[in-house]
């Protein structure tokens, strides 16, 4: 019978492939990050001030923030620095400009924190309540024991980002699927910078700048209607 012979990290790429899933079950679906409110506003009303949304988003808080952030939990999981990790997950948090937000961040990184057990990652009590405070410490002990590397976990965590954040604007612009691939293709060639530009920001040097995010978001929470929690 023929066999294929695998790559020497194909079993990583398919567990990364898992973290960043649509179907993984932690939410990420329920939440627009502010744009349902830019859009009402009309800051957001079409696919060229979708893509300029999502840019602002992606260098003043993903590449500032998150991605430094997600670097150093990775670097510390490793090492199994148990204090380490709790203080990336109280950072993430102070950085959460709005009261929705830091409930998405909490409900994001608790639900991250009950499936990782299931799946055979170990979730030692020292970090148990630092992995429920923020998702990106789940993330960085699945990473590091599934022996992903730094680099390619930040390229699935941006991904995961951008393709959620489509997601939601295809349904609240509203965009066509083929123009929410056009967004998706577009964005690519800034991703792979970004994941650099992160490495050069330590967790010390890490923080968001993004006033429109919080003016959105603080906003949303007082929306008449909304589908989405954030």
């Amino acid at each position: 019978m023929p066999t294929t012979e695998a790559t020497g990290n194909s079993g990583q790429a398919f567990r990364l492939f898992q973290l960043i899933s649509p179907s993984l079950p932690v939410g990420a679906f329920a939440y627009s990050q502010g744009l349902e409110w830019a859009i009402e506003a009309g800051w957001v009303d079409s696919e060229e001030t979708f893509a300029e949304w999502l840019a602002g988003q992606l260098q003043q808080s993903i590449v500032s923030l998150e991605l430094p952030m997600l670097n150093a939990a990775y670097e510390a999981a490793k090492q199994a620095d148990w204090p380490a990790l709790e203080t990336i997950s109280q950072r993430m948090m102070a950085w959460r400009e709005t009261k929705e937000l830091r409930l998405e961040e909490g409900q994001r990184g608790a639900a991250l924190a009950r499936l990782l057990p299931n799946l055979g990652i170990a979730m030692p009590a020292e970090v148990k309540i630092s992995a429920q405070r923020s998702q990106i410490i789940g993330l960085a002990l699945a990473g590091a024991q599934w022996q992903i590397t730094a680099a390619d976990l930040g390229r699935g965590y941006i991904w995961s980002w951008l393709e959620n954040a489509v997601m939601a604007g295809g349904k609240l612009i509203p965009l066509g699927q083929t123009q929410g691939q056009q967004i998706l293709q577009r964005m690519v060639p800034v991703l792979e910078q970004a994941v650099q530009d992160a490495t050069q920001i330590d967790m010390h040097q890490a923080g968001s700048s993004a006033p429109a995010l919080a003016i959105a978001s603080s906003n949303h929470e007082i929306q008449y209607t909304r589908l989405f929690r954030s």
